[in-house]
């Protein structure tokens, strides 16, 4: 089913062609399974590369799509979409006819053999009058003087596919993703921290067609925020073409001073957890989703033995997807290479291990339902109803600085951190503030406490925001003060006044 989109006639880099394979999976589906599953795929293919404002047409062959793109990095984006088995470069194509394929093989292919040892590995599909081992011989005559035929390890495959009409001629595949295309399987919410688990959890149910949006309970303020928004898009940019994932940041302090008030520390753990089910539970309801997906691993953490893990389930009705469950911690983090959060998820914190001394490890659905019973879920349920809905599609770089980097305000705990020089700092500072120069926080290791919270200021707030950010990006709980020296002059005043 060829696409309705032709390359506009502007200029611009010259159209390639990619010959995409559908993983094996999608084959073995019956007929009208099959078809749906294709349409899925070609649609993820054209988001996929219209993204750049491309120049892209798709071809629908039934177990091949002919991609027609100018978008130079079309053969990395193709291989990162779910659903696709291998890509080829197509370095030419001409009509099925034998003697066709041999001349203009030939001429492709002549000088890449030259010298070297080389293998023709054909494939036909529809009705000709010539066989691929026809092909495979005819093609490899004419190729042959000044070059060498080795079948088991040739230092150059020609690779040729008849398909009904024509041939593509080919040397290599690039292999896929595979699994399924994203969203035939429907939707799901997937509890997200930031940290490495999560992330690669999220990876694993979309290469099984799943489409996601992003649950994140906040435990930590808007530097935690930031920070997982930022897995969130390397999930979205790199994977998740054809869907609009979005995230649901939940602040969680309200819940966690709950908790802490009225349940013994001993399941201070265990119940966070049901919380954050029961959170994900409800953005399940509202945005139609199926399941709630998790990165948890047996026996990973004291939350993640068998038994904690059925005691936590019991607070929902939805399926629980667990991809990790059988996975050790350093595969996980070998794939979180792969799909490119590592960097970033090496620097989130772990907020969730809240339980001081020794939390339970073999609780019981009834005991945790008893300790849940003590509390007022009405709070859980209002923090849901007054979440944050961020659109990961439609999120700047900008915003992912500006909005969580600077504050109007001092929080409680935070250390005011002056970065202007000494005589700007002898007219005047901050109550309490410490002075500190730009080098001594852009050290390695720095100067400052990994686990506090700081606020930075200068006079225009300009170098305040540039050191905040590299804090953040290595994991600290930094804000810069909008608007500088005469801003925060101004807010005590204010709050002298008050």
């Amino acid at each position: 089913m060829p696409s309705n989109e032709r390359p506009a006639a502007d200029a611009g880099p010259p159209a390639a062609a990619l010959l995409v394979r559908l993983s094996a999976e999608l084959t073995t589906k019956s007929r009208g399974t099959r078809r749906r599953f294709t349409r899925r795929l070609v649609d993820n293919v054209r988001e996929a590369l219209r993204a750049s404002g491309a120049r892209t047409q798709v071809e629908s062959q039934w177990t091949r799509l002919l991609v027609t793109t100018s978008r130079p990095d079309a053969l990395d984006v193709l291989t990162r979409v779910s659903g696709v088995s291998s890509v080829s470069v197509v370095a030419g194509r001409c009509d099925a006819r034998l003697e066709e394929i041999v001349r203009v093989g030939a001429s492709i292919f002549a000088d890449r053999v030259r010298g070297r040892s080389y293998a023709v590995r054909a494939k036909r599909s529809g009705d000709h009058d010539f066989s691929s081992g026809e092909v495979q011989r005819a093609l490899g005559a004419a190729l042959n003087p000044g070059a060498r035929v080795d079948l088991g390890d040739p230092d150059v495959e020609v690779e040729v596919e008849v398909r009904d009409q024509s041939a593509f001629f080919f040397s290599g595949r690039t292999p896929g993703l595979g699994g399924l295309p994203l969203g035939v399987e429907g939707r799901a919410v997937c509890l997200l921290s930031g940290g490495f688990d999560s992330a690669v959890a999220a990876w694993l149910l979309i290469k099984r067609g799943v489409e996601l949006d992003y649950v994140f309970c906040n435990l930590a303020g808007d530097a935690y925020e930031r920070s997982v928004v930022q897995v969130a898009r390397v999930l979205f940019e790199r994977w998740s073409h054809g869907t609009l994932p979005r995230v649901h940041a939940i602040d969680f302090s309200g819940a966690l001073e709950e908790i802490r008030a009225k349940v013994q520390p001993k399941y201070w753990q265990l119940i966070l957890k049901r919380l954050m089910y029961r959170a994900a539970r409800q953005v399940a309801e509202e945005t139609g989703a199926l399941g709630i997906v998790t990165g948890e691993a047996i026996g990973q953490v004291s939350s993640q033995t068998l038994a904690n893990l059925a005691a936590i389930e019991d607070a929902v009705d939805l399926p629980v997807l667990r991809p990790l469950i059988g996975f050790d911690k350093g595969e996980i983090v070998d794939l979180s290479r792969t799909i490119g959060t590592y960097e970033l998820s090496s620097r989130v914190k772990e907020y969730c291990a809240i339980a001081p001394g020794s939390p339970v490890t073999h609780a019981s659905p009834a005991s945790a339902r008893k300790e849940e019973s003590r509390l007022d879920l009405e709070v859980l349920r209002a923090a849901v109803r007054s979440r944050r809905v961020i659109d990961v599609q439609r999120l700047s770089a900008a915003d992912l600085v500006e909005s969580y980097l600077l504050t109007d305000r001092v929080p409680e705990g935070a250390v005011v951190l002056d970065v202007r020089s000494e005589s700007e700092w002898e007219e005047w500072h901050y109550p309490g503030a410490i002075r500190r120069e730009g080098w001594e926080l852009t050290a390695t290791p720095t100067r400052i406490d990994p686990n506090g919270k700081y606020v930075l200021y200068c006079d225009a707030g300009t170098q305040a925001a540039m050191f905040a950010e590299e804090l953040q990006r290595r994991g600290v709980e930094a804000y810069a003060f909008r608007g500088g020296t005469r801003a925060l002059r101004e807010a005590c005043r204010e709050t002298e006044r008050e």
